[in-house]
Order: structure tokens, then C-alpha cells, then sequence
């Protein structure tokens, strides 16, 4: 522990033997990053590193102090008592000087703004086990009189369990991602060729179908449960193409691309009364838009994930009961083609929000 603290300082200090071995360290675990982020087809505008925001931080620290907000102890470290707001005491600088994560978390918080004067809100999308840091951040900003600090808020999600239990890290029982996708991924692959329906494909495009089914059903199965709640992640089930799943939500997009691959789709003309089952699929489409604000107001996909449930649902019942092709009136066979043509609309819309790829064969 002393070596470490001791390393700490030279790192701070810029020691040049210290600093080159946390640069070298740094570039192998970016690198990695870099990979599984491309994998999981997340990118950022901009990326803020600790190792620089801790240093406005340290100063945010001083200025807290000259304002009498922090004190100093004997040793020289300095703390926040957040006692009367119903907290405890808070270090914010170690007593050799060096940063704590609240004093990078202040630091972060303040460059954001400043980059971004125009933000509405910081959305700290954490786990619940660290409620109680993001309190203490959120009211330090507070009393250091950043007006911005109130519209920071801490999405505090749930905890994902696996079958064999909880993930501890001291025990050893973490899921790597890399594994984790690569191991949904071979699932997929495995009942995709169970299944067939992949005739006429090149490997290539197979591999590519493949990893869009994992990668689907893996980040589906997370978001369709709501970010606050705890959650069982069953791999197996997360790629099934049947119940709430993304292979079941891929599936009928790809099925809607089928069908108006086969005739061409013109305005609709007719004006025969709708038949029971097109008027609830037009009734779930029709709410579309206010499903999107609210997923937006509650930071939360599952709601987009669960009406695309919903959605796809109520059009398999029309399509299992409604004749499309077989229809003799062309005006009505049209009318349902379009009905059938925005269903996929809204499906690959509400996927691009979640992150999921759809694909067009199945």
C-alpha cells in the first residue's frame, strides 16, 4: 500500500520512469477498449480522461477551501463535512496532496460544462453501489455554486446477475465483455444454422448475420428491463426467436423486408373498412412518438425495447390472420403491404435508438 501511495506521487509529480510505465499500461487497456467498444458499435463525441480532470478538480478543492466550504486537518489532507445535510464527512485531497475519484468527478463535471455551456443536464449512467458518491458530488458542486450541478442527475442502474450467481470481481467471477459477446455470438451462429433459411448466403455474410443476431439479442435482453432494476441475464434466452426477445423483433423486420421485396408498394387508395386485427397494429404505431418521449423523460430504453414487443407482436397476429398476397383486391393487398412496410419503419427506427442492427434476409 505505501508503494503504491509512493507511485501515486511520482505519477502526479510527472515522474518520468512512473509516467512512462502508466502511459505504457494506458495504451495496452485503450487499445482494448477501442476493440470492444467498435464491437458493440458504441462511439463517444468526446472522452474525458481522470488523468487530466483530476487537476481542475484539485483546484476546485482550493477554491473550496479559500471560501471556508472545505477544511484542513493536521495532516494536511482536506475535507468536506456534508454532516448537516444528512451526509458524513467527505476526503476531497489526500494528506501527500494527491486527488481521490471525488476530486477527479468534480473536475470532469466543471469541464464538461465549461466545454458545453449549453448542456441541460449530466446523466451519470452508474450502478446503484455508488448512490451515495454521486450524492456527496452532486451537493459539493452545489456548494461551490454551480448552478448547473442541480440538473446533474445519476441514472443509478441495476445489477446484472448471471444463472450461477452474482459477479464479484474479488471472487474472481467477473464475465469479461469480449467473452461474453463472442460467447452470445457462437449461440447465434449455432441456431442459425440449426434453423437453415441461410441458403445461397457466403460465409461472410453468415458470420455478419450472426453477429447482428448475438449482438441483438445481448443488448436487447439488457435493455428491456428497466435501467433501476436488477436483472438474471440468461444468454441462452437472449438470442431465442420466440417470447420478448431481439431475434423475435430482427425476425419480423426481416420478414416485413421479404414481403415488399415481392411487389411494389403505391399510396393507399381504398377506403374498405379496416379489419380488426390492421386497426390494433395501427393503434400501437400510432403511439410511436409519445413512446419516444417517454423513454426520453424516464432514461429508459426498455420502454422503446417493450413496445417494439408490443408492436411486433400485434403484426404477426395480423399477419398470421390477414391474407396479404392472396388477397384479390389490389387496392386492399396494397394497403396492407404499407401498413405492413411502416410497421418496419418503426422497428428499424426504434432499434437504431436501442443500438440493434436489423437485418434485411432472416
Amino acid at each position: 500500500m505505501l508503494e503504491a501511495k509512493e507511485m501515486l506521487v511520482k505519477w502526479e509529480a510527472k515522474d518520468p520512469q512512473t509516467y512512462l510505465l502508466w502511459t505504457t499500461m494506458n495504451g495496452w487497456v485503450y487499445e482494448g477498449f477501442a476493440k470492444t467498444y467498435e464491437r458493440m458499435q458504441v462511439d463517444f463525441d468526446k472522452i474525458y480522461y481522470e488523468s487530466d480532470t483530476y487537476i481542475i478538480g484539485k483546484d476546485l478543492v482550493v477554491e473550496g477551501l479559500e471560501k471556508g466550504l472545505f477544511a484542513k486537518r493536521e495532516d494536511g489532507s482536506i475535507w468536506v463535512d456534508l454532516t448537516a445535510d444528512g451526509l458524513d464527512e467527505k476526503l476531497l485531497l489526500r494528506s501527500d496532496g494527491t486527488a481521490v475519484y471525488m476530486t477527479q468527478d468534480m473536475g470532469t463535471a466543471f469541464d464538461r460544462y465549461r466545454d458545453y455551456p449549453n448542456l441541460n443536464g449530466i446523466v451519470y449512467t452508474v450502478g446503484n453501489e455508488q448512490d451515495y458518491h454521486f450524492q456527496v458530488l452532486f451537493l459539493i458542486l452545489k456548494k461551490l455554486g454551480y448552478s448547473w450541478a442541480k440538473n446533474c442527475k445519476h441514472l443509478s442502474y441495476g445489477m446484472v446477475d448471471l444463472p450461477s450467481g452474482k459477479m464479484k470481481s474479488r471472487e474472481g467471477t467477473v464475465v469479461d465483455a469480449d467473452d461474453l459477446m463472442e460467447e452470445i455470438v457462437g449461440k447465434a451462429k449455432d441456431a442459425t444454422l440449426d434453423r437453415g433459411h441461410i441458403e445461397g448466403m457466403k460465409p461472410a455474410e453468415i458470420d455478419e448475420l450472426c453477429n447482428m443476431i448475438g449482438m441483438g439479442g445481448l443488448k436487447y435482453y439488457l435493455l428491456k428491463v428497466d435501467p433501476k432494476k436488477r436483472m438474471m441475464f440468461n444468454p441462452e434466452e437472449s438470442i431465442e426467436l420466440n417470447g420478448n426477445t431481439g431475434p423475435f423483433i430482427q425476425y419480423a423486420y426481416a420478414r416485413i423486408q421479404s414481403l415488399l421485396r415481392k411487389a411494389e408498394v403505391s399510396e393507399v387508395s381504398t377506403t374498405e373498412s379496416f379489419l380488426a386485427e390492421e386497426i390494433d397494429v395501427i393503434k400501437i404505431m400510432n403511439e410511436a412518438p409519445r413512446v419516444v418521449l417517454e423513454a426520453a423523460e424516464n432514461l429508459s430504453p426498455a420502454v422503446l425495447a417493450n413496445y417494439l414487443y408490443e408492436l411486433v407482436k400485434s403484426f404477426n397476429h395480423f399477419y398470421q390472420n390477414v391474407s396479404i398476397f392472396n388477397e384479390e383486391d389490389l387496392a386492399l393487398q396494397n394497403r396492407r403491404l404499407v401498413l405492413a412496410k411502416n410497421v418496419g419503419e418503426i422497428i428499424h427506427d426504434f432499434c437504431h435508438l436501442l443500438g440493434i442492427s436489423v437485418p434485411e434476409k432472416m
